[in-house]
């Protein structure tokens, strides 16, 4: 009997041993039991199946000891601007999918985290926890300088969100300025001459989208559009709304929502108020989540390509754990004209 592969009767213990079975590497098979995407379907699906039939499993503690890798990512959401905000937003959620898919089919647990940063050393605890190979950020939140300060010295860590002149972080995101021009735009060129803007300013996506706004309404020698502050929170959020329409509806004639879950809610509040839309006042949103398609007229939004952003931020995060250079993302945006404008 050969000594060179487990016999029927002697399972396989090894990753050495499964592959002399299936006839491949043992990083083949580590990579296969994995789940990584970089060993063809077939192939995976037959050394999972070895390893099944021989009940066997990866020490994965001592693999982590052996490569010096965790196999865990942390995808962290930062709320210092809004600390009241849900990791069931639908914007969340909706991203998050994207990068759990991604990362899940690369062979990496996900680590997720809802953070109000009340210590100026937050994002620090995570990257020096040793728990992480890397770290994703949804949103930037108000807390450019903790970011910017730990991408100095921390390289694996992209974040969703802005790029500004001179920022050592790696970021992807829409071109948010540009997003809320051609908002305003499109409203401007529907005959709307007073637009208010819904949305709090902290948050450099929110604000370079006001920007954008205020460009348009310049530019077409309008007067500059009523900035009104509301929180993305849902519990706060309707409730704002319906006060600012009560005291400045006269004063508007078009609204540029900072978010779409602002303008969904814009939308529910303008009907409880008596108020036709498109045809009394025109509502644009921001982000063209798929419930955008649920609402009741069926939202005109700006578009962020979501499912592209996640994607491009896994790539980078993969490029700068293998000590690659991987420079910002900073998307085009397009606007979605369906009812609600």
């Amino acid at each position: 009997m050969s000594h060179d592969a487990p016999s029927s009767d002697r399972p396989a213990r090894t990753l050495a041993d499964i592959a002399r079975l299936a006839g491949v590497s043992t990083g083949t098979v580590s990579r296969a039991l994995a789940g990584s995407s970089l060993v063809n379907a077939e192939t995976r699906e037959r050394i999972q199946a070895l390893a099944a039939a021989n009940d066997f499993r990866v020490n994965q503690m001592a693999r982590r000891l052996r490569t010096q890798k965790t196999g865990v990512i942390g995808v962290v959401v930062p709320l210092g601007h809004e600390r009241r905000q849900h990791l069931s937003d639908p914007f969340f959620m909706t991203i998050l999918g994207h990068l759990a898919d991604a990362l899940t089919e690369n062979g990496y647990d996900v680590m997720l985290s809802r953070v109000i940063p009340n210590a100026t050393d937050w994002l620090e605890r995570i990257v020096d926890s040793g728990m992480l190979d890397g770290v994703l950020l949804i949103g930037q939140s108000d807390q450019m300088a903790a970011i910017e300060r730990v991408a100095r010295r921390y390289r694996p860590l992209v974040a969703w969100g802005s790029s500004l002149p001179g920022q050592v972080h790696c970021a992807v995101g829409t071109e948010n300025v540009a997003g809320g021009r051609i908002a305003a735009e499109h409203l401007i060129a529907r005959g709307v001459r007073r637009i208010a803007f819904l949305g709090e300013l902290r948050a450099p996506e929110i604000r370079a989208r006001f920007e954008g706004v205020c460009a348009a309404a310049a530019a077409a020698g309008l007067p500059a559009p009523l900035q009104l502050d509301t929180h993305l929170a849902s519990e706060m959020m309707e409730r704002e709304i319906a006060a600012h329409l009560t005291r400045h509806l006269d004063r508007i004639d078009g609204i540029a929502a900072g978010s779409d879950m602002i303008a969904m809610t814009t939308l529910r509040v303008l009907a409880d108020q008596g108020m036709a839309v498109p045809s009394d006042v025109p509502v644009i949103g921001y982000d063209d989540l798929p419930l955008g398609l649920q609402t009741v007229p069926r939202l005109t939004t700006v578009r962020q390509d979501i499912a592209r952003g996640a994607r491009a931020m896994v790539e980078r995060l993969f490029a700068r754990i293998a000590g690659q250079d991987a420079p910002s993302l900073v998307m085009e945006p397009e606007l979605v004209v369906r009812d609600s404008a």
